[in-house]
């Protein structure tokens, strides 16, 4: 039987981007279809999706709408693959410009908890045959913005009657079944207790055993408590989150649901992300003909105004700029990459005083630092492409995809040990080396001395070329394709059905 599966988000590459999420609910719907599946995506009507979406047609009006004057559902596809995406139309939640989450002065939505109250009720809809052509099996929520999916399937169930009281995460002879994965536990969806009562949930959901957190409303919550799996995306964060340390105040639940906790590694989409084709790019190459990797170095020197030096290792971040991401560590380990002759090229955008900093860098080495504050798809992919070195020194880190980009672009990745960081970078220690597995830089402790002394090993590998030229080709010849992830997320949807 083919299993039919709803990815519910709030982005979708290349329609809308603001970080990793966005390149995995594209890629792993997709690995699945590739698999079997029947899989389809539901998404939010954000301007950027209405505008990007072929083919749209309506499928269903809504009966709630959070606010709205009115809310529908409507079918299209992506362009250029054909995935269906269903998208609700509510035009006065939704269709707004810029970020999708904040207004102009970078401040959340005051109606976000409505907004994204919709997504999760549109996407229990779907599985009470809304579309009376089609309804998901497997609804699988992704993030703290679908969220309450699983707690409306379950208030749903109940009120046929196939789930009694809240006895506790597992429910009775559902036929919709549901999945949440976890891409960033930090980021939870909290809002004041006082909106509970605009969901339309049961009353005694609202409980510490239910979406109730530290007296407050939290979508996350509801994700975690009421799915019949979680997954989160690498097996290490599926570890650390169930400690104090990461577990963000969620940790006693995630280890009471350990057993139903799993670790997927994200993929790579090398469809998008391969240096062989990629037209971003200033030159094609690959790890058997690697000529265009020194030709797209000089071309992003270039682009970003540095020094045109062929011998500087260039240093590349793209991320965004937060201390999360260990970026206020890299900051002042500045001069370790300055001081020995190299460059760091940065892209990203963020909290304003490492915007500051990072920008104050550039004006007092114009050659050797260049910073571009805000997003761009293109030239980020110019950095992977032209740098030698990607940094990612993150504090915590539940996967990180711009390590993979890095190794498929000949970039060794530089990485603090934690997360999926820990899982897919093997540290070029002399042991490594030699045995030939080395694709990066590891650092054991978020300190400042041990992103410096990382850094020091990568410079004392480029000075060796051939070695720098083995630990490339290795890195390159690794796959992080979907393939595999999209053949676990098949045996947990098996499982569940």
């Amino acid at each position: 039987m083919t299993i039919r599966v709803l990815h519910v988000a709030s982005e979708l590459y290349p329609l809308l981007k603001t970080g990793g999420l966005a390149d995995v609910t594209a890629a792993l719907p997709v690995a699945l279809i590739e698999q079997g599946a029947d899989a389809r995506v539901l998404l939010p009507g954000f301007a950027s999706v209405a505008a990007g979406l072929a083919d749209l047609r309506p499928i269903a009006r809504l009966s709630r709408s959070f606010g709205a004057p009115e809310a529908s559902l409507e079918l299209g596809r992506l362009p250029g693959n054909g995935l269906p995406v269903y998208m609700i139309r509510a035009d006065s939640l939704y269709a707004r410009p810029g970020n999708p989450y904040l207004d102009a002065e970078q401040v959340p939505y005051g109606d976000n908890a409505q907004r994204f109250a919709l997504l999760g009720w549109a996407a229990a809809q779907l599985a009470e045959h809304a579309d009376p052509d089609w309804a998901p099996r497997i609804v699988h929520a992704h993030d703290w913005h679908a969220g309450l999916a699983s707690a409306y399937l379950r208030a749903a169930a109940r009120a046929r009657g196939h789930a009694g009281p809240l006895a506790g995460p597992h429910s009775a002879a559902l036929h919709t079944r549901s999945v949440f994965t976890i891409h960033n536990l930090a980021y939870q969806g909290i809002f004041p207790a006082q909106q509970f009562d605009m969901l339309g949930l049961p009353a005694d959901f609202f409980d510490m055993h239910g979406v109730e957190f530290y007296g407050q409303l939290s979508f996350l919550k509801a994700g975690l408590y009421f799915a019949d799996k979680i997954t989160t995306v690498s097996p290490t964060y599926a570890r650390e989150i169930q400690t104090v340390a990461q577990g963000c105040g969620l940790e006693a639940l995630l280890k009471g649901r350990a057993h139903d906790l799993v670790g997927i590694l994200n993929g790579v989409d090398y469809a998008i992300w391969n240096p062989a084709h990629d037209d971003a790019i200033a030159t094609h190459y690959s790890a058997a003909h690697m000529g265009g990797k020194l030709r797209c170095k000089t071309a992003l020197q270039a682009r970003l105004g540095l020094a045109q030096r062929h011998d500087a290792p260039l240093f590349g971040v793209v991320s965004r700029l937060t201390e999360q991401k260990g970026l206020d560590l890299l900051l002042g380990a500045l001069p370790e990459i300055v001081g020995r002759g190299g460059q760091l090229a940065v892209l990203g955008t963020g909290d304003a005083s490492l915007e500051q900093g990072f920008a104050r860098a550039a004006q007092q080495h114009p050659d050797a630092v260049a910073v571009e504050l805000g997003f761009d798809e293109t030239l980020a992919h110019a950095i992977v492409a032209g740098a030698d070195v990607m940094v990612v020194p993150s504090r915590f880190e539940p996967c990180g995809l711009t390590q993979l980009y890095a190794l498929a672009y000949g970039a060794l990745p530089l990485v603090h040990r934690v997360g999926g960081l820990a899982d897919t970078v093997v540290d070029a220690s002399l042991e490594n080396l030699a045995d030939g597995l080395a694709t990066g830089f590891v650092f054991e402790r978020f300190e400042p001395d041990a992103l410096a002394a990382a850094i020091r090993r990568a410079f004392a590998l480029y000075a060796r070329g051939h070695d720098w030229r083995e630990t490339r080709a290795h890195g390159m010849q690794q796959d992080f394709g979907w393939a595999a992830s999209a053949q676990r997320y098949m045996a947990l949807y098996r499982e569940l059905t």
